[in-house]
């Protein structure tokens, strides 16, 4: 079964996504920053889609997107969890490979849909 990974610099969100997907039978990965995802990334090779924030400290999820497609070639699906909401931002994931964009707070039973979809569920 693929997992889900969650990069979000606040231990709370991870925590609260992470619960949620449990809860709906997924299993989760949690990373604090974009350098702890890609390394994620590199050493687990089950995981079906990555669930991000964008404003991170060391390497900020946009950075991480790039990065997971351009350095590690890796096309595993992106969503943006995050409270930004600029069309420039979104383009520019967009451009990256981000599959999906949700503006904070995480609303569960309106994006379990498009997680599954994205999982291949």
């Amino acid at each position: 079964m693929a997992r889900v990974l969650i990069v979000d610099d606040s231990s709370l969100i991870r925590q609260e996504v992470s619960q949620f997907l449990s809860q709906q039978g997924l299993q989760t990965l949690t990373a604090a920053d974009g350098n702890e995802g890609l390394q994620q990334l590199r050493s687990q090779r089950d995981i079906g889609l990555v669930i991000c924030d964008v404003n991170m400290p060391g390497l900020d999820g946009l950075s991480m997107a790039e990065k997971t497609r351009n350095e590690l070639g890796c096309h595993t699906p992106i969503i943006m969890l995050t409270t930004e909401n600029c069309p420039k931002m979104k383009a520019r994931g967009k451009a990256a490979g981000v599959r999906g964009w949700i503006v904070k707070p995480f609303n569960g039973p309106a994006t379990i849909g498009a997680i599954r979809s994205l999982l291949g569920q």
